[in-house]
């Protein structure tokens, strides 16, 4: 790993969830925003971060413009996706001139490239370390011999609280898996998950706004899919958390959004509130 790369990984873990818009990713006053997108795209090739992106310009397909002829009751697209082919029909545009409300904008932007009616040019958004790249600054990376990165005493801060998180993470699990009953009528009990939740939310900084997926991730071992679902329910109806559906899908991975709770009405529910 390139010195300029483990930078750009460390920086991530100054970030609340090791995650952070790509434009706040600091590595030093001669860094270009070019060579930063370049550091970028190479460790998501390797699978060290993930990204989520923005869409910044988008023009019709053919496949768009043979639907444009169509007459209205043939279109298998809806009004606001009809709007947004007719505004790019014949140029190049941004995301705010497609017509269509701020809040759907990107959804409806996605759909139709998705279906091959729109081509579109993005940027990262925001960039956060993946799992694997968590396990490999833990587990893995070893300097190589005959390079002396320069670190700064700033960088190894954060790397140091990353690593003594891992570890605090790393005897909560196994002192759950301790607590586990061997019998499967029996499961964790309710306020254990609650103060799992608030416990994740602190460390997380996610402001009492907790994604599901990291609860089912600190849980995966010891509690199923539908345990966890029951109690988040029951929670729910107890009125001890809220859970609310995710509105920006562009923000997070599809296995992150299959961590949500399936509705059969509108998206997963996906952050928890602890009330």
């Amino acid at each position: 790993m390139e010195t300029i790369e483990l930078k750009f990984l460390l920086r991530l873990l100054s970030f609340a969830n090791y995650r952070a818009p790509l434009t706040e990713i600091n590595l030093g006053n001669k860094t270009k925003t070019s060579e930063r997108k370049k550091i970028c795209r190479q460790l998501c090739d390797r699978g060290l971060v993930e990204c989520s992106y923005e869409v910044t310009k988008l023009k019709i397909a053919p496949p768009g413009k043979a639907l444009l002829k169509l007459t209205q009751t043939q279109v298998p697209v809806t009004q606001d996706e009809l709007k947004a082919l007719k505004a790019c029909e014949n140029k190049k545009i941004s995301p705010g001139e497609t017509g269509v409300p701020a809040s759907e904008r990107q959804a409806v932007i996605q759909g139709l490239a998705e279906r091959g009616l729109i081509e579109v040019e993005t940027k990262v958004k925001e960039v956060w370390l993946s799992e694997q790249g968590k396990a490999h600054l833990r587990d893995e990376y070893i300097p190589k011999k005959g390079v002396q990165p320069v670190i700064s005493l700033d960088l190894l801060s954060h790397y140091l609280r990353f690593i003594r998180r891992s570890f605090n993470s790393n005897i909560d699990t196994q002192a759950l898996s301790a607590k586990l009953p061997t019998t499967q009528n029996q499961q964790l009990n309710d306020l254990e998950v609650l103060e799992i939740i608030q416990k994740l939310d602190r460390e997380l900084g996610t402001e009492n706004y907790l994604p599901i997926f990291h609860l089912r991730q600190k849980l995966t071992s010891v509690i199923s899919r539908q345990q966890l679902d029951e109690i988040l329910y029951r929670l729910q109806r107890n009125d001890q958390i809220e859970l609310s559906s995710l509105q920006e899908v562009t923000a997070y991975t599809p296995e992150q959004i299959d961590a949500g709770i399936p509705q059969n009405i509108g998206g997963p529910l996906f952050f928890i509130t602890v009330n």
